[in-house]
């Protein structure tokens, strides 16, 4: 088994072969008392052995319109060389810059395969159960509504629902959390976890192409396609730089000579111009600094769909959180009913019944506190009513259930309720019935989040939610947010967020934080989408430029860090990689140093850039 240094180089055989045989060669060839052509001949050996696929490419480069890539610079440059007699450091040159591309295929395949076992979570089969046998097929094949059976130390190959058996699952590939997770009867689990210690029945609620294993392997895949604003300067300038490099070149090799005389320095100093223009360490350390900043971002259940994500949160000035499931937990509890004429039983029931067919976390409250077995055949016309409520036809009577504005709509008049909670207004046929208020406890880790955020220079936090006055002004106060605006239709939330997209600064940028399919416009617009993963809703998540795997408020401040921390590590190649090509090219300009500083300029500078960019891999 390999392992280390060796295994790393590995893949790369043939490379290192050529490199070898160049190396033997090349030290043949300066032992060899030959001189005139003889000695061009045996220089040209080793030569060809390492420069041949550079020629090869910079040929097909010229016939593709692709002229001025760094294959073509060194291929004029050694061969250049070869011209005016320097047959040793054409070679030295060419060999120094194959070495310096192998360096660049293990760095970025090292960081590949660290995001790749980051992500190596797709699940290869799964047990399903049909007609009353167990049987091990591919997660494509399973249906929603199958069950399948999940033993210890398996990774969960579905979405779903556990209908059977209590185990901790291992959560850390998705969310970055070492604490296992406690999954029992009635438990929503998502695919790609590992199943730690007891055998689970899961009935799947989606297939395999809509899971969260699915949806994860597909952001991380498209994630290299959005270039940040740094990458796409780089690749413009690139474009420009070199051209007006080779121009230089071709300037210092005929102006000087016909002044000064000695073709052959001023020829030097060109090819040694030639050599250092190459822009190879920024054209690949930038994206793959951000390429990694990803993978690091990834280990902590943070998904950043682009490098244009990553680099416009550093930028954040001003972040608006929903409520509910986004700064609350989502999970409501029934904790009063208060009936006017009925009984508290029928006012629940009713509310049940009109809530059957709803997947609003309050309405899965209010079914789960119903005590009388729920009949579907009671139920027809259901309709939702976005940002008000339910309307529902329940054993031939038309029920309304929702907040104060659908009774209000429909001219029924309603107790005001003081209570911080979130409450269920509920009317059948035109007659007020009462009220069920419903609790949502504020996440853990909430409050930090925001103090953290606040630390980190975000200048406004806002509260956006379509909860009553009372309720929203009670969580902000306790999670101490600036701002909250209440009782907001969806509609409202892009009013609101357009109103904070005027205010802010010019340069800084507004990330909204979201998890429900309400949110999802919202979540667009914003300059930053964040939408929270396990909770959140598909719509949303697919709206969202960033995506919380755990749902944790605490991950925003660590998204911006990590973000900001790869810009850093760009600035930095960025401005080291321009300062000593600057340096060694005006001392080319002024004919001073030889080869080996423009191959440092180049190939060293290139190296160094690359593996300053993969610490973007290890977060802190």
């Amino acid at each position: 088994m390999r392992s280390g240094f060796i295994g790393t180089l590995a893949p790369y055989r043939r490379e290192l072969l050529k490199i070898t045989l160049t190396v033997a060669f090349f030290i043949a060839a300066a032992a060899a008392p030959v001189t005139g052509a003889l000695k061009l001949l045996v220089y040209l050996v080793p030569y060809l052995i390492v420069g041949a696929g550079v020629l090869k490419a910079a040929l097909f480069g010229i016939f593709k319109g692709q002229v001025f890539g760094e294959d073509f610079l060194m291929s004029i440059a050694t061969v250049g060389a070869f011209c005016i007699g320097e047959y040793p450091e054409a070679v030295f040159v060419m060999l120094l810059y194959q070495i310096g591309a192998l360096f660049e295929h293990i760095a970025v395949g090292k960081s590949r395969k660290s995001i790749a076992a980051l992500m190596d979570i797709r699940p290869e089969s799964a047990n399903v159960e049909r007609g009353g046998k167990l049987f091990t097929c591919l997660p494509e094949e399973v249906a929603v509504g199958e069950i399948i059976l999940v033993k210890p130390g398996e990774r969960i190959p579905l979405d779903g629902i556990v209908v059977e058996g209590a185990s901790s699952l291992d959560t850390k590939a998705l969310t970055g959390e070492s604490v296992p997770k406690e999954a029992c009867p009635g438990e929503r689990v998502i695919s790609g976890c590992i199943n730690i210690n007891a055998v689970l029945r899961i009935e799947v609620t989606k297939i395999y192409g809509e899971s969260t294993v699915s949806k994860i392997l597909e952001l991380v895949e498209n994630s290299a396609m959005s270039k940040s604003k740094s990458e796409a300067f780089i690749t413009k300038f690139a474009r420009y730089y070199t051209p007006i490099v080779v121009i230089t070149a071709a300037a210092l090799a005929i102006v000087p000579p016909l002044i000064f005389g000695d073709f052959s320095r001023w020829i030097y100093t060109a090819l040694m111009f030639l050599v250092v223009s190459c822009p190879c360490a920024l054209v690949i350390s930038v994206p793959l600094t951000y390429f990694s900043g990803i993978g690091g971002a990834s280990k902590q259940g943070i998904l950043v769909k682009g490098s244009n994500y990553m680099e416009a949160i550093t930028g954040c000035e001003v972040v608006v959180f929903d409520k509910t499931g986004t700064l609350t937990k989502g999970m409501f509890e029934v904790c009063q009913i208060v009936p006017q004429g009925v009984s508290p039983s029928y006012l629940l029931e009713t509310a049940a019944h009109a809530e059957i067919y709803s997947n609003h976390p309050i309405s899965l409250s209010i079914r789960a506190a119903c005590e009388v077995p729920l009949d579907k055949e009671r139920v027809c016309e259901v309709e939702e009513l976005a940002g008000h409520g339910v309307r529902a036809s329940v054993s031939g009577k038309t029920v309304l259930a929702g907040n104060a504005r659908l009774m209000e709509s429909a001219g029924i008049s309603c107790e005001e309720v003081g209570f911080e909670g979130t409450a269920v207004h509920v009317a059948e046929d035109g007659v007020y019935l009462g009220y069920i208020i419903a609790s949502d406890a504020v996440k853990e880790d909430a409050a930090a989040a925001i103090a953290e955020l606040r630390e980190l220079g975000v200048k406004k936090t806002v509260m956006l939610t379509g909860d009553r006055e009372a309720v929203g002004a009670a969580v902000a106060q306790s999670l101490g947010i600036d701002e909250v605006v209440a009782e907001l239709l969806p509609a409202d939330k892009i009013c609101e967020t357009e109103r904070l997209l005027a205010e802010k600064s010019k340069k800084g940028r507004l990330v909204f934080v979201g998890d429900g399919i309400n949110d999802a416009p919202v979540l667009s617009r914003a300059d930053i989408g964040i939408a929270m993963g396990v909770l959140g809703s598909d719509a949303a998540i697919e709206a969202a430029d960033i995506v919380l795997m755990d749902d944790s408020p605490a991950k925003i401040a660590k998204a911006i860090k990590i973000s900001r921390r790869t810009r850093a590590i760009v600035i930095q190649n960025v401005a080291f990689s321009l300062g000593v090509k600057a340096l060694v090219m005006t001392l080319a300009a002024l004919g001073v140093g030889t080869l080996w500083e423009a191959v440092f300029a180049d190939v060293g500078v290139c190296i160094i850039t690359i593996l300053n960019g993969m610490r973007a891999l290890k977060v802190k």
